[in-house]
């Protein structure tokens, strides 16, 4: 693993924005996902998401906090997954820093008083990186016409 993985993983989450969030669901081994807008903060080391308090997920959390983050960008064939932990914050000063205008159409503003901070602290990460839909496609072509192996890009596990 070397730093350029890691900048790597912090530009798809930075590039791709919604992840799908997945959570335990409290009753057993069941998985819980839904999309959620990403904010990476690497200074922070950190993936902040605005949440509703009185949403399930937050009740998963405090149950279990280990979460796994699943980005994709099927366009350019990038995909990235992340493991960490999940942590519910009221931090109102976060939540103004973090408010955008997409996030008018779940809270009047980032004044109100249901809106947390959901801050995901990254532990690992896996990626795959290729050069676009048109060149893995080429690849993918001669391949079969060859019966070579594909070389479709790059596929890292990184440590976080």
């Amino acid at each position: 693993m070397s730093r350029n993985d890691q900048d790597r993983v912090w530009d798809l989450v930075d590039s791709i924005k919604f992840a799908m969030l997945v959570t335990h669901d409290g009753d057993g081994d069941g998985l819980r996902a839904r999309p959620m807008h990403a904010n990476a903060r690497r200074e922070d080391d950190a993936i902040y998401f605005l949440t509703d308090r009185r949403d399930q997920k937050d009740d998963e959390i405090r149950l279990n906090d280990a979460v796994c983050l699943a980005f994709a960008d099927p366009s350019d064939q990038r995909y990235l997954s992340i493991g960490g932990v999940a942590t519910l914050l009221d931090d109102r000063a976060l939540v103004k820093s973090l408010w955008a205008a997409a996030d008018k159409l779940f809270w009047d503003s980032p004044d109100d008083p249901d809106i947390r901070v959901l801050r995901v602290r990254p532990t690992s990460a896996e990626y795959w990186d290729s050069p676009g839909k048109i060149v893995t496609s080429v690849k993918m072509a001669a391949a079969a016409l060859t019966g070579a192996k594909p070389q479709l890009g790059d596929h890292r596990k990184v440590s976080l």
